[in-house]
């Protein structure tokens, strides 16, 4: 079969020929359909992860398949592949097939094409976990509720960014919407107000007024601490992401006269609550009261897509056909 492997740290994908997988026992075999190139990947394929695989490797933590063989689904069952350390600690999806632990196939809730299978899991899932699980959307501030909640968005044009936007909207709240160009603007849920990175007079504004009770930041960066400091005392920051970089220097005498909490979320100790948000949010998707873009990239672009995403250039989530 093909497969794009990573054979260095930092590298891009090699697209050859492989061995095809076998399934062992509690284990299924899956034709990949679709697979997603997500943030994680570009972390682990740059070799500064916690946890790195064995080289060569088979990039690719999420994609959406047919079944091949499985013991709890029939062939020919469309799934959701993620989880059980694929793209991790075995090789993942950017290949034609692909075997993982049988347990941790979910089946593609009906409606949804596989590209969107293959890549809403993790950018509803943080999005909801990040206001309403980390942020506590409306239950933070005694004497604020849903409706007076005031979110700034910081990267609300990316994928995870344009979930916590459409997701605080249809919750109630007010949202500030922070883009890197104009270009960008139309990707915002409308409702939301949009800043662009380069209005100087909005950040400023932003910075004086600290009208926002909740930030979600998917850019990281040296630029976080500033951004928190558009929250009011006693809010909140809650941290996803890392495209611009993954130093901070937070300064402790300035960040305990601000008074904002600083919040990570970290989706992988949080899987299992995940999991459980999928019929939700997968209905949300299907009525439309959700939107997730993608673009599509062949499996000997790989390399590309890796380097536009990790500069936040990708319109949504990137994916790859493997056939």
């Amino acid at each position: 079969m093909r497969a794009a492997r990573i054979h260095g740290w930092g590298e891009a994908p090699v697209v050859e020929h492989v061995p095809a997988p076998v399934a062992g026992e509690g284990e299924a075999l899956v034709r990949v359909e679709v697979a997603a190139v997500s943030h994680l990947d570009v972390t682990v394929a740059g070799g500064d992860f916690g946890i790195k695989p064995n080289l060569p490797y088979v990039g690719g933590v999420e994609g959406c398949g047919v079944v091949v063989t499985s013991e709890r689904f029939a062939p020919g069952t469309r799934v959701i592949l993620r989880g059980g350390g694929i793209g991790l600690m075995r090789d993942g999806t950017w290949a034609e097939l692909v075997v993982t632990k049988d347990k941790t196939l979910t089946e593609l809730p009906e409606g949804l094409d596989p590209e969107v299978g293959a890549t809403f899991f993790q950018p509803t899932t943080t999005a909801h976990t990040a206001l309403h699980g980390v942020g506590r959307l409306g239950g933070w501030l005694a004497d604020v509720p849903v409706a007076d909640e005031h979110v700034a968005v910081a990267g609300a044009a990316g994928a995870v960014g344009s979930m916590v936007t459409q997701l605080a909207l249809l919750s109630g709240a007010k949202v500030t919407a922070l883009v890197a160009d104009e270009s960008q603007v139309e990707r915002v849920a409308a409702g939301a107000t949009v800043v662009v990175s380069g209005d100087d007079g909005a950040i400023a504004a932003l910075a004086s007024d600290r009208p926002a009770t909740l930030l979600v930041d998917t850019l990281g960066g040296a630029d976080l601490p500033a951004r928190s400091r558009w929250v009011r005392p006693g809010g909140r920051a809650v941290s996803i992401g890392y495209v611009a970089g993954d130093d901070v220097r937070l300064g402790l005498s300035n960040w305990l006269l601000d008074d904002v909490a600083l919040l990570p979320v970290n989706m992988i100790r949080r899987e299992r609550e995940a999991r459980a948000l999928l019929p939700e949010l997968a209905a949300m998707l299907v009525s439309g009261d959700l939107t997730l873009d993608h673009e599509t990239f062949g499996m000997d672009d790989l390399g590309q897509a890796l380097e536009l995403l990790g500069t936040g250039r990708v319109r949504g989530r990137a994916v790859v056909r493997p056939s």
